[in-house]
């Protein structure tokens, strides 16, 4: 998969994050609930140290919540990371961050200063949507669409907690290919970067092996479908995307059935788990040891060539 997905506004906001860690006192970092791994960037795991990290799984009314819990549990066991799972629909869950925060930094009870946090996230998790509940006015733009934050933003929330925002960054490759088609199917990557049909069949293997009752009961199917192909052939016959000859046209199927799972309509689904990610990790780097074994013995090979016409 071939999805460009890295402006040069990204660049310049991951060297804003660089230079703004010296001054902050702990880091919020956004995560899709969805898929809490895939939309963690690995640039702050390098660049934290020991300052403190409030791991926040947003969107969580969408997602698993027996994989959100699983996923908090794992994310906690990282040295100075906290976690907690919130939702818009309660801002209650929001508002409790603050307090959470002060937790963080008993060191800073009394202190006389506001504490001063960093919020990152990639672009389309809600960052500007949970400082907007913080705050408890609208000081932040929000849209349905990545990348509507351009440039580092300071707000004081009140309750002792100055939050500095940043753009949502993507990095500029992963190891991991599963990662690009999951940040794509949530809307992380701008559509025009994508193709639908690719990311519906990654999007529709998943959830035929996963959660096939929710497809089951969203596109009142009888049976659970085969394979891909099947599914969106049943979406496009159900939602009227024919083309002549009465053909699927899988273009407008696609579209319609991701937009149903990025809207919540198929239900509460999360599209990885902790041991996934391992599995999946492992198999990347058997893959790269493999490749660099196949590379150095061409080396050897050419060498040993050369060695014998001299």
């Amino acid at each position: 998969m071939n999805i460009q997905w890295f402006p040069g506004h990204m660049h310049a906001a991951q060297l804003q994050i660089k230079g703004s860690l010296s001054k902050v006192d702990l880091i919020i970092e956004l995560l899709d609930a969805r898929i809490p791994f895939s939309s963690e960037n690995p640039m702050l795991a390098s660049l934290r140290g020991k300052k403190p990290c409030l791991k926040v799984l947003s969107k969580s009314d969408l997602a698993d919540p027996v994989r959100t819990a699983e996923w908090q549990a794992h994310l906690e066991r990282q040295n100075g990371v906290w976690s907690r799972a919130v939702t818009t629909t309660q801002t209650g869950t929001i508002a409790r961050l603050t307090e959470v925060c002060h937790n963080m930094l008993p060191e800073r009870q009394g202190f006389g200063k506001p504490i001063r946090a960093m919020i990152v996230g990639i672009p389309n998790v809600g960052k500007s949507t949970l400082i907007n509940v913080l705050a408890g006015r609208k000081i932040a733009k929000t849209g349905n669409e990545p990348a509507i934050t351009k440039k580092q933003q300071q707000f004081d929330i009140g309750d002792g907690i100055v939050l500095l925002d940043t753009p949502g960054v993507l990095w500029p490759n992963i190891e991991n290919e599963n990662s690009g088609y999951r940040l794509a199917a949530i809307g992380s990557i701008k559509d025009t970067a994508i193709e639908y049909d690719d990311i519906a069949f990654f999007v529709a293997g998943y959830l035929l092996e996963h959660y096939p009752e929710a497809l089951r009961e969203r596109y009142a199917l009888d049976e659970t479908p085969v394979d891909q192909v099947s599914l969106l052939d049943a979406v496009g016959k159900k939602r009227g995307c024919l083309a002549k000859g009465g053909r699927v046209d899988y273009d407008r199927a696609s579209r319609i059935f991701i937009n149903d799972v990025r809207a919540g309509a198929l239900g509460a689904i999360t599209f990885e788990t902790p041991e996934m990610i391992a599995q999946e990790n492992a198999d990347q780097q058997a893959s790269v040891a493999e490749k660099n074994e196949r590379k150095q013995a061409r080396k050897e090979t050419r060498r040993a060539e050369r060695k014998r016409q001299t």
